[in-house]
């Protein structure tokens, strides 16, 4: 997969200084965060009948920096923050899923008015680390979100059989489903079955291995009144989706085949009950032809709106 630069939208400009504001708010101004995030006007709300649409950016803070065959295509910060603008500037696109330092950049950038906001919580397991599957808390905590105003927070949720460190992951992440619940704040879980093979985390997406990930992420923390699932399209998504009561929405992960056939794929799937919308990242950041703004409004299109928003 070659990637084209971006070439649609607002934001696009080459000047390398584009965001130097930025850098001079951090440091003159480090207060402004906190004042943009007050201020930020907040989503109309949730509504069964209504699909959202959520753009994930959490992916570098994990060092998976990767779109394809390019190692480093999301390592450039300020092509990153240019197609976010662009696709945070279509009205059909709900809000973000982006770690502290990405969601800051947003706020400051007052990209995230009337948008749904989730922190991303365990960026720990990095990508290729060793032990890669202690995946620690040391992003978003519940109550830097409820201070946020946010509506909710996400966390990777791998299950090793053989992996010791498993266990300790599935207890943070009860604790921080117990944490985002005291506060009324969505626990947005994405577990996965996964294992090592040849030095390499892969996550079985077999539509059992799926299932059974599903039955466990499902009965993590005192009470499951808050927590959604965010969860692969595979094959036989309505036997997947027939596994939860949740409200689940759907990741686009690093897609293999082209984009009409991926397209087709997350059409199928939000057809289901239970299917509340789409949160995707790289699939829709970086498409093959650049066309940022086409790729969001295509996906857009698959949406079901069986409900107005409110006023």
């Amino acid at each position: 997969m070659t990637l084209t630069p971006v070439t649609t939208g607002p934001a696009v400009d080459d000047d390398p200084r584009r965001y130097e504001h930025l850098s001079t708010t951090r440091l003159e101004d480090p207060g402004a965060v906190a004042r943009a995030a007050k201020s930020r006007r907040r989503h109309p709300g949730l509504k069964a009948g209504r699909q959202n649409f959520i753009v994930a950016a959490d992916h570098p803070a994990r060092g998976a920096l990767a779109v394809g065959s390019d190692p480093v295509a999301m390592a450039d910060r300020r092509q990153l923050l240019d197609r976010l603008q662009i696709a945070l500037a279509n009205p059909a696109v709900d809000g973000v899923l982006a770690s502290p330092d990405i969601m800051d950049d947003l706020l400051l950038l007052g990209a995230l008015d009337g948008k749904l906001v989730f922190g991303s919580m365990n960026r720990g397991g990095l990508a290729g680390l060793v032990n890669e599957f202690d995946d620690r808390f040391t992003g978003h905590t519940a109550a830097a979100l409820e201070v946020l105003g946010a509506d909710g927070g996400k966390m990777l949720t791998r299950i090793c059989l053989g992996d010791p460190d498993t266990v300790a992951t599935l207890e943070a992440t009860a604790k921080a489903i117990d944490s985002l619940a005291e506060r009324k704040l969505i626990a947005m879980v994405e577990p996965f079955l996964s294992v090592r093979e040849n030095g390499r985390v892969r996550n079985d997406l077999s539509t059992n291995a799926v299932i059974k990930s599903i039955g466990i992420a499902e009965g993590l923390g005192s009470t499951s009144a808050y927590t959604w699932m965010k969860l692969p399209v595979v094959a036989d998504m309505e036997r997947v989706m027939a596994a939860t009561t949740m409200p689940t929405v759907l990741l686009g992960g690093d897609p293999a085949g082209s984009q009409d056939e991926v397209f087709a794929t997350w059409g199928a799937a939000l057809s289901l009950p239970g299917v509340q919308g789409l949160t995707v990242g790289r699939t829709l950041l970086y498409p093959a032809d650049g066309d940022v703004a086409g790729a969001v409004a295509s996906a857009a299109s698959l949406l079901h709106h069986t409900t107005e928003i409110p006023e």
